[in-house]
């Protein structure tokens, strides 16, 4: 909801309003360390807890809201929910496990699901029952990460994070060209910029990732394309490699007829993924490379239309699980190690995931979620679908395995 606020085109395609995010964010950099003590204290005083609160105070308020009137139950998706939510329930409707979503106008993502005796309750994904693991207070907290990456010698950009211009320069003029800034904590590449060079263009992007949080956080610009692992119980279950709008030359066709070419694929006019946009954001990213919508480059030339991988401006995604070299999935699944907790989505950006992280020029892990879009292995656009929400259920209710793909 913008709430009065104009769209924003370093917001794209996902909008969000700029106030509730840049208060979201302060509240969060001052409150949770004022909590930090309270939450250790617990954690000694009371035992460890096979079980949550929530699955059970949760339930009985949910359907004493609902009795009231205030919101309802839904027995299955819509068309308003997201690619997330019907992936995981429709897993869950497959395994014979019972599912109702409490909506009450904006407000969704609320489940009640049973199987069994046992019913839980959760908001977006399901997780175990038990005490929450540590890293959720710093796993969505880019500079945290870094902080925490860093010692347990996980390969991450050379960066820092700042809250003034001044030591923002700094930090910019210490790192190796380009340089990327984004906000501090956020998704979706919303107010991230990079390949910047320039003092002008850095001071620019600063400002603009500042819009959303107290801090920004800059780092030397990783090299390849962007991927995401998706770690289930510790272990990796899925590996997607994420582009952004682009076309491959064939030396025969220009960009505008490569692009047209593309966007008749019958996989980009659905509810997934979108036709290649053109627009100022295209041009200026085919001017980045030399060239227009009349060029016809070398063949074999990757051509970017974007430097965001959003699915909503024409971005593709590839299933590479069956191909991700050894080394590469000993790093994450060290990833799953560090943040000890069940269910965690790892950006990471290298060049071919097929070769030994080592062997590659700049590569390393960019961020973290807790709680990650597991449609994206559901619904590749290239590739073999993985059923992330069964590897998921599968920790969830043990009993309702089943086999599948």
């Amino acid at each position: 909801m913008l709430l009065g606020q104009k769209p924003c085109k370093e917001c794209e395609p996902a909008q969000v309003n700029h106030f509730v995010m840049r208060t979201s964010s302060y509240m969060g950099l001052f409150i949770k360390p004022l909590l930090k003590p309270l939450d250790f204290f617990t954690r000694i005083i009371l035992p460890p807890r096979s079980f949550s609160w929530f699955d059970i105070v949760g339930p009985r308020v949910l359907r004493i809201l609902v009795f009231l009137r205030i919101g309802k139950f839904e027995t299955k998706p819509n068309k308003s929910d997201s690619d997330r939510t019907r992936c995981f329930w429709e897993e869950a409707t497959r395994r014979g496990i019972e599912m109702v979503m409490y909506r009450c106008g904006p407000v969704k993502d609320l489940f009640i699901a049973k199987y069994g005796k046992r019913t839980i309750c959760f908001d977006g994904l399901p997780r175990p029952a038990g005490p929450e693991a540590t890293s959720l207070y710093w796993m969505d907290n880019k500079p945290l990460m870094r902080t925490h990456f860093g010692k347990a010698g996980i390969p991450i950009a050379e960066g820092a994070h700042a809250f003034f211009e001044k030591r923002a320069k700094e930090i910019f003029h210490s790192l190796t060209k380009p340089v990327i800034v984004k906000p501090y904590s956020g998704s979706r590449s919303r107010h991230t910029t990079i390949h910047l060079e320039t003092e002008d263009e850095f001071l620019k992007a600063f400002r603009s990732a500042k819009v959303l949080s107290p801090l920004a956080l800059v780092e030397e610009e990783l090299e390849g394309f962007v991927h995401r692992g998706a770690l289930i119980g510790g272990k990796l279950v899925a590996v997607m490699r994420r582009e952004p709008p682009h076309v491959t030359s064939d030396g025969t066709h220009t960009v505008r007829e490569l692009v047209d070419e593309e966007n008749k694929r019958k996989m980009r006019h659905g509810a997934t993924f979108h036709t290649i946009a053109d627009g100022p954001e295209a041009d200026m990213e085919l001017a980045r490379q030399k060239l227009s919508w009349s060029s016809v480059p070398k063949k074999g030339t990757l051509v970017t239309l974007n430097q965001k991988v959003s699915r909503g401006i024409g971005a593709s995604t590839t299933d590479l699980t069956d191909e991700i070299h050894p080394e590469n999935r000993k790093l994450l699944e060290k990833i799953g190690e560090v943040l000890a907790d069940p269910l965690v989505g790892v950006d990471f950006i290298m060049n071919d995931v097929r070769i030994p992280w080592q062997s590659q020029k700049r590569a390393g892990v960019i961020e973290c979620n807790s709680l990650p879009f597991i449609d994206l292995h559901h619904y590749p656009l290239f590739g073999k679908p993985r059923n992330v929400a069964g590897a998921l259920w599968d920790i969830i209710f043990p009993d309702s395995a089943t086999p599948y793909k």
